[in-house]
């Protein structure tokens, strides 16, 4: 992916940054952990209920990694918000246990890829 232009408008930087964070989910679901790398920067980080699980590439591809081995996961977006640099997504995730997961994730965008993400979940009701 290449960098944003300087004469980006803020609505195009808005759907740039859509366009990233739909790819990564599009990778995510599909269990495409090169096309998921290709999202983030080399930099990474992975935030999850306030502590950081993964920092860099290699880290990222080790926790997807296990992930998609063990884990039948899917995610949904539900909601979307953008504000700067940040896609805030609320997302239903299913194949984790026993009920669907309510998160809510949010990416902070650099130069057209994801450089951070932070992850909080609750339990959704049970139909």
């Amino acid at each position: 992916m290449t960098e944003v232009s300087p004469k980006t408008t803020p609505t195009e930087r808005v759907a740039q940054a859509a366009q990233v964070v739909d790819a990564q989910l599009l990778a995510y679901n599909a269990r495409e952990l090169d096309a998921l790398e290709g999202c983030f920067t080399s930099s990474v980080e992975i935030w999850s209920e306030g502590a950081l699980v993964a920092k860099g590439l290699e880290e990222l591809r080790d926790l997807y990694a296990h992930q998609f081995a063990t884990l039948d996961v899917q995610a949904v977006v539900t909601t979307r918000s953008s504000v700067g640099d940040w896609v805030v997504d609320v997302e239903e995730l299913t194949g984790i246990g026993a009920h669907a997961l309510r998160a809510l994730v949010a990416y902070r965008i650099r130069g057209r890829l994801i450089d951070e993400m932070r992850l909080l979940t609750a339990t959704a009701d049970p139909e």
